[in-house]
């Protein structure tokens, strides 16, 4: 039995009746950016830290391992535990970079 079977109340088709037009709207949503970023005038985002956090996200949500909210939400979290001296920007990224402690940036 699977460590996390039977801990929603619901049924499957209970969820599905529920949910399924919310999580379809975000689909085509992400779809949709998808499409305008592959459109851009410029395709200069390649290396960007979020696009490459977005690339994995979706990579951790098309398998079936269990508590992919969880490694999703990982990929695109600052795993430093050490708070920074001051602030570095006036606004979040939504995804960290991975590539900034590597080039001693932080």
């Amino acid at each position: 039995m699977k460590k996390y079977e039977g801990s929603c109340r619901l049924s499957q088709q209970q969820l599905i009746d529920e949910y399924f037009m919310d999580v379809r709207a975000k689909l085509l949503d992400v779809a949709a950016f998808l499409d305008r970023i592959d459109r851009s005038v410029e395709c200069n985002a390649e290396e960007d830290f979020r696009m490459m956090a977005m690339r994995e996200g979706l990579q951790a949500l098309c398998t079936r391992a269990p508590y992919r909210v969880r490694t999703i939400q990982m990929i695109f979290s600052d795993p430093t535990r050490e708070p920074l001296s001051e602030l570095d920007r006036k606004s979040a990224f939504g995804a960290y970079d991975y590539h900034r402690d590597k080039e001693g940036l932080r």
